[in-house]
């Protein structure tokens, strides 16, 4: 286990938490536009909620790629 493995691993895990802390963050945004779009038919929140939904997906990806990479070394 190399200095530089360990080094790439602090970091991809420094920001697989970034990135988790924004998923949390963008998920609360979406539950709140989803449910105005529900619950009161406000179509910009709807619009809003389906942009959410996917940056949520990209950072899931980001997070599992670097997850994956995580676990190699």
């Amino acid at each position: 286990y190399s200095a530089k493995a360990h080094f790439i691993s602090t970091l991809n895990q420094t920001i697989m938490e970034k990135i988790l802390q924004d998923i949390f963050s963008a998920f609360e945004n979406f539950k709140k536009d989803a449910t105005a779009n529900i619950e009161k038919g406000n179509k910009a929140a709807g619009t809003r909620a389906r942009k959410t939904s996917n940056d949520i997906a990209k950072m899931l990806k980001a997070y599992r790629a670097l997850s994956v990479e995580n676990d190699k070394n």
